[in-house]
């Protein structure tokens, strides 16, 4: 209680000013989440806990999975395992209106992070939605390009100087404003630390060459814009901090508590996916499976059988499965051309239908280690000095460069020790998080992931 209180504290600024607007409506609106480049619905996990723990239906949150979430590296040419952005539009156009149709409102809010914003701000301002939307929230969202520069990678959507950003960011009113007007808009950026609001190339694979964007990037004329300091590029979308500022948005209200609030009997769920031509994709991986183990939160050993096992069928999905709220699990993913993949996973609280899993294959450069452990932050990206990350004890872990937040994940290869516990731990401001697995053996294609749920 006494976080939560600081923590409202800390954002009350910012909270008056997000909450101006009109009361919300009853019932509360649908909302629609939108991920970002390369993810999937599992990143608004913690976000629609958080909204429910506020009394917002749960039938009334959703959460879309692109099936190719990566953008093409020229936005007109087609490339396998990747989408257009109207594509992605047409997507979201067509979500819009399942969700309607479902919940039998006149109008959906949409959140998006990062790319899913320029779907949000393309199907609003070309593929009719318009008169379908409320309110919109855009968290990380590079409004403005990554990068402004008309000869590199002139046609990739996330090109400020490209004709995709400059058609969407043309003034729709005399007085400059870059959104669709009869619309509430919220931006949500850092001050310095968005990995892609950088003056500088480093993170696009240009270090010392100036992109021409900077911290302000995600900010547009005619919305409300805040500043979250610190905040990464995920945690503008994903951190307690940026829930409190959308649902003050969208409900016109400070939110009564920024913790998750449990259940006796979480019932969870999701979609099994793979690797695709280019990179991760979000299309069911058939005729794979999955057991769930129980495991001790400490050492991440096994107690006692499987608790669930099932055969991945046409529509991915591999629940459901009714967890305890104080138990650790390992779910563990085998599938015909992929490692063993075992993620670890500290209690779920809450009930959830996007806990999405993806099979793992282990890299080349990878193969003599004696066992291969990741730890991944999905909602958000690993900072020094800003966070203490311990992997097995080193800390940092290799690969965490310091300085702007731009590393989602930390990878050490053992030399021995294969079948000893490993464990992580994590802590940022009030976020800490430790999670604990067993270091299976890369020589018999097994790899070990352990998952930070903050």
């Amino acid at each position: 209680m006494q976080r939560r209180h600081a923590l409202l504290a800390l954002l009350a600024p910012l909270l008056l000013s997000a909450c101006a607007g009109p009361p919300l409506p009853e019932p509360a609106p649908p909302i629609v989440f939108v991920h970002g480049n390369g993810d999937s619905a599992a990143l608004w996990t913690t976000t629609v806990w958080r909204f429910e723990s506020n009394g917002w239906p749960r039938e009334r949150l959703h959460a879309i999975d692109l099936p190719d979430p990566g953008a093409r590296d020229d936005d007109g040419v087609p490339q396998a395992g990747r989408s257009s952005t109207a594509e992605h539009a047409q997507y979201l156009a067509a979500e819009i209106d399942r969700v309607l149709a479902r919940t039998g409102a006149r109008q959906v809010v949409l959140v998006g992070n990062s790319r899913g914003g320029y779907a949000i701000r393309n199907v609003v301002r070309n593929h009719g939605a318009a008169p379908k939307v409320s309110m919109v929230v855009l968290g990380g969202v590079p409004n403005h390009g990554v990068w402004d520069l008309p000869a590199f990678r002139p046609n990739n959507e996330f090109n400020g100087a490209g004709p995709f950003l400059k058609a969407l960011n043309a003034p729709q009113a005399a007085d400059g404003s870059e959104v669709t007007a009869g619309i509430r808009w919220l931006t949500i950026r850092s001050d310095n630390n968005d990995k892609y609001a950088q003056p500088d190339g480093a993170w696009i694979g240009a270090k010392g060459k100036p992109t021409n964007v900077g911290p302000d990037s995600p900010a547009l004329k005619g919305a409300t814009n805040q500043v979250l300091p610190q905040r990464d590029h995920r945690e503008l979308s994903f951190h307690p901090q940026a829930f409190a500022l959308s649902y003050a948005f969208i409900a016109g209200k400070a939110p009564e508590t920024l913790e998750v609030a449990g259940e006796a009997a979480p019932v969870l769920d999701g979609v099994l996916s793979g690797i695709g031509p280019a990179g991760p994709d979000n299309r069911p991986l058939v005729g794979a499976t999955l057991e769930i183990h129980a495991v001790d939160a400490a050492s991440g050993a096994r107690l006692g059988e499987a608790r669930h096992r099932k055969t991945i069928g046409a529509d991915g999905r591999w629940g459901p499965f009714v967890a305890s709220p104080t138990t650790a699990y390992e779910f563990v993913v085998s599938a015909p051309g992929y490692a063993v993949t075992h993620i670890y996973r500290s209690p779920f609280p809450r009930s959830s239908r996007i806990v999405n899993l993806r099979a793992e294959r282990i890299a080349a450069a990878d193969s003599a280690a004696v066992s291969v452990i990741t730890l991944t932050r999905p909602r958000g990206y690993f900072g020094v000095p800003r966070d203490r990350i311990t992997l097995d004890g080193v800390s940092p872990p290799p690969g965490i460069p310091p300085g702007v937040a731009g590393v989602s994940s930390a990878k050490l290869k053992l030399d021995g020790g294969a079948g000893r516990a490993v464990a992580a731990e994590f802590e940022s401001g009030p976020i800490r998080e430790r999670i604990a697995g067993r270091a299976w053996p890369a020589a018999q294609n097994h790899l070990v992931v352990l998952e930070l749920t903050n």
